[in-house]
Formats: structure tokens, sequence, C-alpha cells
């Protein structure tokens, strides 16, 4: 009777076999949210060198909409857990990329050439079981240059976007 000395062995190797399975979907569907966030975070960039290109200089509502919030909803992104508008930062730039340092003064306001936003210090925290959840990886900076616009200065009859 060999059955009987191999009993409770399909238990085992289930158990050995779900656990490998288990983490490999576990890690599949961790490694997928990473691509998201990045992406996201991306677009975040994009989006706020955009809306800082033809809205008002030092506006809060760029941040604030960057992340997909509405504007004046300084909470964290609806679309990417903790980002919130202090991960963005806004910069306007002269023709030698330099940081144009009071960008609301008349003189320097003619100087502006291009809008710079970044993504900056972000940290992504791994939610699955069994593949380093809880860890925090941090996100490198993500920056997007966009030449200048409005600037929230809009042409006569129209209204501009912030």
């Amino acid at each position: 009777m060999i059955t009987r000395c191999q009993k409770g062995t399909t238990t085992v190797e289930f158990a050995i076999v779900a656990a490998v399975v288990l983490t490999m979907i576990f890690g599949v569907l961790e490694i997928g949210r990473g691509y998201y966030v990045y992406a996201m975070l991306d677009d975040v960039a994009r989006r706020g060198a955009r809306l800082a290109a033809v809205c008002p200089i030092d506006d809060p509502a760029i941040a604030q909409m960057a992340i997909y919030n509405n504007s004046g909803n300084a909470s964290d992104s609806p679309l990417v857990n903790g980002l919130t508008p202090g991960h963005v930062v806004i910069d306007y730039l002269d023709d030698n990329n330099g940081v144009v340092t009071t960008p609301t003064d008349p003189i320097q306001f003619g100087e502006i050439r291009y809008v710079r936003a970044r993504v900056i210090d972000y940290s992504h925290t791994i939610i699955a079981p069994f593949v380093g959840g809880g860890t925090s990886i941090q996100m490198p900076q993500f920056v997007s240059i966009l030449p200048r616009e409005s600037l929230g200065i809009p042409r006569e009859g129209a209204v501009t976007p912030c």
C-alpha cells in the first residue's frame, strides 16, 4: 500500500507551487504598477510644462492641475498615490537655460523664453506581498521643457485656461 505513505504529498506540492505562482503574479502586477507610476510622473512633468507656458507666472493651480487635481485642490493626486503639488517644481528659463530669478519683474519677464516643469523627490511604495511590500523606491527626476507662450496674458477676448 504505497498510497498510504504518500498521503498529503499533493497538499505539500500545491503549497510550494502556489507560493511560487502567487509570487510571480504579484511581481508582474507590481512591475506593471511601477511602469504606470513612471509613465504618469513623466506625463505630470509634460502637463506641468504645458500649463506653465500658458498660465500666469507662479500660479499655484499649475502644480495642482499638473497632478490631475482641480484648481484649488492641494490634496494628493487621484491617480498616483502620494503625489502632491509640492513634488512639481516650475522654473522659468532664459535663452541660455538659466533660471530667471524673479519672473514677475517686468524686466525679467521679457527674458523668459522657456518653462521647465520637474517632478522631484517622489518615492514609489511597493504594496505587493512576497515581493518587498512596504519598500520604497526613489523615482528619478522627471523634466519637461517647453517654449513660453502667453504666460497667462491673454490676447484680447481670449480666456486663460487656469
